[in-house]
């Protein structure tokens, strides 16, 4: 497997990380988090919600 050596220097100098493990890892963790929240956003409007539920009284529980 062979990164882009471009690529790697581009995100060395806008990642501000000292090693290209570090920008890679960095790189990772964030592609995965991007993706995370899209699909979270994909989930907006098709969850179905309890309208009888009240959170003012879940809070008096304690």
């Amino acid at each position: 497997m062979s990164i882009d050596p471009e690529l790697l220097e581009k995100a060395l100098k806008v990642g501000g990380e000292k090693t290209k493990r570090e920008t890679v890892n960095k790189a990772l963790r964030e592609f995965i988090a991007r993706r995370e929240q899209k699909r979270l956003l994909q989930l907006f409007g098709k969850l179905d919600w309890d309208k009888s539920y009240d959170h003012k009284v879940e809070r008096s529980r304690m």
